[in-house]
């Protein structure tokens, strides 16, 4: 892989990061409000590094080794750093059960959300949509089924990854749930040392769940594991630092989540091309993230809500001088 491909793969990983985890970030902002100090910098330190060398690093070593078992455990932890042309083979032959899975979630993720979710309307399409949100399990499954018909034509694995990412969307999806359910309730008890120690374990939980939808999103840019620890790294740093004091700035822009939203549907797709073994350029993938996230983000500046705020904290920031 060129130089330019390079940076461009990790400028989009880390930008997909950054934009799948919005709502990662505003979770634990609530939650670590009503946390002491210290604890605050424990999260930041050393979360951080639990959340890039243990969820981001161990996910993807899992994911290598559950598509090609055939090299163990180790064997895959080394596949991951290794330039011998046979282990290169080995993972690129069995990468079709990766991508129809990964493509299957991001495809569910992203049609749940347009369906079911409550979002900030940024274009008209969305909201004919959510009238009909009724329509996401009928064409959840009917996409499995054509997806799933068609791979066996190829190779009955394929069709089994592609079950396999709707299984993993469905469980996610529940974790996710019970997370914003059980996050009220942290947010309700009082701050004190066991109640700081026991909401940091939480937020550590639900930073490894939330980071499913970045981990499976990055194989569609590379199967080139360091460049994903790399990148997913440069963005989930960035996320804590948002997190830390920046949260409600992010919350003004109003349709990031939606250019979120667009480019994992988008990835999704390219994901399940790749593994119809339809040839996508490296390029196209992070090419799609900026586009989407540079789209909405412009929109989000324009927006009135941003125009007001943005307005009122010059004139603050006038009247402190």
């Amino acid at each position: 892989m060129q130089w330019a491909n390079i940076i461009l793969t990790i400028s989009g990983l880390a930008l997909f990061e950054l934009i799948c985890s919005i709502d990662n970030a505003i979770i634990n902002a609530e939650i670590l409000s009503t946390m002491q100090e210290r604890a605050r910098k424990w999260f930041l330190l050393w979360g951080f590094g639990f959340a890039v060398f243990f969820v981001r690093g161990f996910l993807p070593l899992m994911i290598v080794y559950v598509v090609n078992p055939s090299l163990g455990l180790w064997g895959a932890f080394t596949a991951m750093f290794s330039h011998d042309p046979e282990i290169s083979r080995a993972i690129e032959a069995s990468a079709p059960i990766l991508y129809m899975g990964g493509g299957i979630f991001l495809l569910f993720l992203a049609l749940y959300w347009l369906f079911l979710e409550e979002k900030n309307i940024g274009m008209h399409v969305e909201k004919i949509i959510m009238t009909h949100g009724f329509w996401f399990y009928a064409i959840a499954s009917i996409i499995l089924t054509v997806v799933v018909w068609f791979s066996m034509q190829m190779d009955t694995l394929r069709a089994f990854g592609a079950v396999v990412g709707s299984s993993v969307f469905f469980i996610t999806h529940g974790f996710k749930h019970n997370a914003e359910e059980s996050e009220k309730k942290l947010i309700d008890q009082k701050s004190g040392r066991l109640s700081d120690l026991s909401k940091l374990l939480y937020l550590e939980v639900i930073d490894t769940t939330f980071s499913i939808d970045g981990v499976l999103g990055a194989f569609a840019f590379t199967l080139a594991v360091p460049l994903i620890l790399v990148g997913n790294a440069f963005g989930a740093y960035a996320v804590r630092r948002l997190t830390i004091g920046n949260i409600e700035k992010i919350k003004n822009y109003l349709y990031l989540k939606n250019g979120a939203m667009y480019s994992i549907l988008a990835l999704g797709v390219v994901m399940l091309a790749d593994g119809f073994s339809v040839h996508v350029p490296t390029y196209v993938s992070p090419g799609i993230t900026f586009l989407f996230v540079g789209y909405f983000y412009w929109k989000s500046i324009k927006h009135p809500e941003y125009l007001k705020t943005s307005g009122n904290k010059k004139k603050d920031k006038k009247n402190k001088k």
